[in-house]
Formats: C-alpha cells, structure tokens, sequence
C-alpha cells in the first residue's frame, strides 16, 4: 500500500496534451503528482472525492500586468478564483523590474501602479520580492522594452542610441541569466513607437543564447497590422527565437474581418519559424485612453481619470456631451485616463480564439477601479461560453489552450500537464456550470463552477473562498518549446 500527502479520487482527467478526458485518480506528495490512474490501494493524509468532475492542470495566464500585484496584494484572488495559479508578467513592453524611475512612470508603465510601486532596481531584487511576499499563484516574468528605454534615455520619442541599446542589452542579459523569460515589446504605445527596428532587433539579439523569447504587443493592430506582423517576424528570426504576438486581435470597424489575411500570414510563417500568439474572449480591449485610439464608430467606457475622477465609468460620448466638446477634446481633459473600447467583431475573436496557435491570456488591469471584467472572468469564459455553449472548440483543447501549449511556449518546466512528477498546479472544475459572472458594469465577481485549486500541491481555494495557503513561487526560464508544428518540420 502506498501513501501520499493528497489523493483527488474519482476525477475525470483532462491532462493539458490535448488528449481525450480518462476517469482516474491523481496523488499528490511533497508538491508534485506522484502517481495518476486506478490508485485505490492508496491512502493519504487528505482525501478529495471529485464525483466526475474534471480535473486539469492549473490554468496559465500568458498575459497579464499583475507585475506589483503579485507583491502588494499577494492573495491574488481575481486570478486563483478562476483557476489561474501560474501567471506571467512583463508584458507589452511594460515589466516592474529591472527599474529606477526618474519620477512618475511613463504611461503605459503606470498601468502597474504609482511611482511607489516600482522598488526593483535589478530583476533579481524583484524575483527575491515575489518569494518574500509568496502569493497565491505562481510569477513568470518577461523584461519590458519600454522599462529599459525609461531607464537608460532622457527622453522615448526618439530612437534609442547605441550607447543606450548596449545598455538596455546589458540590463536585459543580467535579468535573462537570472531567470527572466525573455523580451517584450509594446510598440503601439507612444513611449516606445519611436524605437526603431534596429532597435528592437539588437535588444532581441541576448534571447537566442539564453533561450528566450520574444512577445509583442504590434506596432499598429488597425489597419496597418500586416506590417507589423512581418516586424515582429523578422525580429524573430533575426534572433532566432520563438514570437509570441500578444493579445491578437483587428481592432478598429474599419478593420473587421481581416483575421482571415492575419491568420494566414501567421500560418505562412510557421512553416518558418516558432510563432504563437494570445488572445482574450471578448471583443473589448483596456488600457490607457489613447487620442490615436478615439473614435465615435465605437463606445469607449472611460474607467478612470486622474484630473477627473467621477468620470470614471461613464462613456467618452456622455462625457464630451456633458463638457459640450468633441470626444477628443474631451480625452485630452480626461489624461492621464484609462479605457475600455469595444473595438472587435465576435467573428474575428472566434478565428483568433480557435487557431491552434492560440493560447489564452487575460491581459486584466488590476489597479484599474473598474476593470475590464477579463481580469476576473477570461479563463471560465473560454471553459463557459466558447466551449460549453458555442462549442467552438472540444473542452480537452480549450484546457490545452490555457495549461500545455502555454507551459510549452514560455518554458515553464514541470508545469502545464498531469503528469507524474510534475508540480501539482491542479484546479477542479464543473464542465456543466463553470461561467464567468463579471461583466463590464459588474466586473469584480469571481466565476461559478471552480470547485478547488491547488497551487504546489496546497489547497489554495475551494468552494469561491480563498483558503488563505499562499504557496505560489517565481519560476525561472526553462527550456521554451521551438518545435515548429508539425505539418512546417518538412519545409
């Protein structure tokens, strides 16, 4: 007879492959699963009777600005609530370390928090910050181009010098030897739009020899969007490393139905080289208030203003109608501001959210008053709605999509599938009920069906309740996936 610190009796296995669902049992020991299959002959200290619910991998949200929040507010809940216990930071260019601010952080760097947020001048001083604070969910980081550019320039819209690349490069290879998972851009935004090419190919050139990777948030995700695909391609295979476009979408109504040609040219390059992407389940996009971004085609939900305040949850029309000023005049008053602009067709979300290149992310806003209801809901919601009820995918490849393929991706060994040896980042859902419940004037409501998870091997939360075990940890780099698909090895 063999004993195990946790045995999960009576489970119906959804293992992270992709492979069809087996009923089973999983033990647990010190952490990690230690056996799966027929395990009665089995005892353990704690007993779970699954009753045929699905048990898989704990979900992996490869796009997230929780940066200062796995530190400030460690219990983590919007994410460990929807059965999210790994999470990787430093997206869009934007990372909270390494960084020394020469006053308030450069927009969109301030979507991480205020000035006192960012304490993390190296990025070992921010991965020994994330074991101190030990929340509830494992951190992943990636370095953000605009962080490096705020340090080592006087001003970003320019490009950056030589001098200043060999220094971001410097602060770049000391975080990548530390553990970071690789670079990420944000080039759409204003601080980092005027970096060059060049610039981005030489920051990216470190990653191959660490075995990093390179995400992007495009150069432009209207009209011009084929181009700054082939950008982020060529800076790819410039280094050599894996691309990840980050949050895929085609945003603008003059955009609309142009996933078709997208997804097609991000086919084109598989055959190439290792390209991936991420995307959300809804057709709304957050971040700043962006003036390049305003328009009176689309509803814009402002969800905060620092000279305006009591703005915050009204729409920019009702605003501008209020102040009697056009919409635009009226998002220069509202700056420094955030936003939700509902800027997608449900058709172009659904092509992006089925390809098999696509993996999901929430890309939430934490310190937003009002966030987006993507930082409480995106992972039920693929599971719920996309799943369940549009059966736009089989549930074994939607769990795929949010645990295996992202484990892969972004090398996070021993994570992302049940298996034996592996960490035990497990989470128990109802396929039936499991829903997300926020939505964009209710956001901060915590999904239904998400019956337990386990962070390491600890029951972290169960029933909708935190348990209050914080056993989260920041992992460092492993090995990322750069197998090209299958269908491109022959190319």
């Amino acid at each position: 007879m063999s004993q195990c610190d946790l045995l999960i009796r009576n489970a119906r296995i959804i293992d992270g492959s992709g492979a069809p669902a087996h009923s089973g049992d999983v033990a647990v020991t010190r952490g990690r699963i230690a056996a799966i299959g027929d395990l009665q002959a089995w005892t353990a200290v704690e007993v779970i009777d699954a009753n045929g619910k699905v048990l898989s991998p704990g979900f992996i949200d490869v796009h997230t600005h929780d940066d200062t929040n796995v530190i400030r507010q460690p219990q983590m809940w919007p994410k460990l609530s929807q059965g999210i216990t790994t999470v990787i930071v430093g997206n869009c260019g934007i990372s909270a370390s390494p960084v020394t601010l020469k006053g308030d952080p450069p927009d969109p760097m301030n979507l991480l928090g205020t000035a006192e947020a960012f304490q993390y001048p190296t990025f070992g001083a921010y991965a020994d910050a994330v074991n101190t604070a030990s929340p509830s969910v494992n951190v992943a980081a990636l370095i953000g181009h605009t962080a490096l550019r705020q340090n080592q320039m006087d001003t970003l819209d320019r490009a950056a010098t030589a001098k200043e690349i060999a220094a971001m490069r410097a602060q770049l290879a000391e975080a990548l030897d530390y553990g970071a998972l690789g670079l990420s851009t944000g080039l759409a935004y204003a601080n980092a739009f005027s970096a060059s090419t060049q610039e981005v190919l030489a920051l990216a050139e470190p990653l191959a020899e660490a075995g990093g990777i390179y995400t992007t948030h495009l150069r432009s995700e209207f009209a011009g969007i084929l181009d700054a695909m082939d950008e982020a391609f060529q800076t790819g295979k410039h280094a050599r490393v894996p691309v990840v476009i980050s949050h895929l979408k085609c945003a603008g109504v003059e955009n609309w139905g142009r996933t078709v040609d997208v997804l097609k040219a991000l086919d084109a390059a598989r055959k190439e080289q290792v390209v991936g992407c991420d995307c959300y389940p809804y057709t709304a996009s957050s971040s700043t208030l962006d003036l390049k971004q305003v328009t009176e085609e689309i509803d814009i939900l402002v969800t905060w203003s620092e000279p305006h305040p009591a703005m915050g949850g009204k729409l920019l029309a009702e605003i501008a109608a209020e102040w009697r000023v056009p919409q635009l005049e009226a998002a220069k008053r509202l700056q420094p501001a955030g936003a939700v602009y509902h800027c997608m067709s449900e058709a172009d979300v659904r092509n992006v959210l089925k390809h098999p290149a696509t993996a999901v992310g929430s890309d939430g806003l934490p310190n937003d008053p009002m966030p987006h209801p993507r930082l409480w809901g995106a992972f039920p919601r693929v599971l719920g709605y996309y799943c369940r009820e549009q059966q736009l995918f089989e549930l074994p490849e939607a769990v795929h999509k949010m645990t295996g393929l992202s484990a892969e991706r972004f090398g996070l060994a021993e994570r992302g599938f049940i298996r034996e040896g592996y960490w035990a980042d497990l989470v128990l859902f109802d396929p039936e009920t499991v829903r997300d419940l926020a939505t964009f004037t209710d956001p901060q409501q915590a999904a239904e069906g998400i019956a337990a998870v386990w962070v390491n091997g600890v029951l972290s939360a169960t029933d909708k309740q935190p348990t209050g075990r914080r056993a989260g940890r920041f992992l460092r780099r492993g090995r990322v996936g750069n197998k090209l698909p299958a269908a491109a090895s022959a190319v």
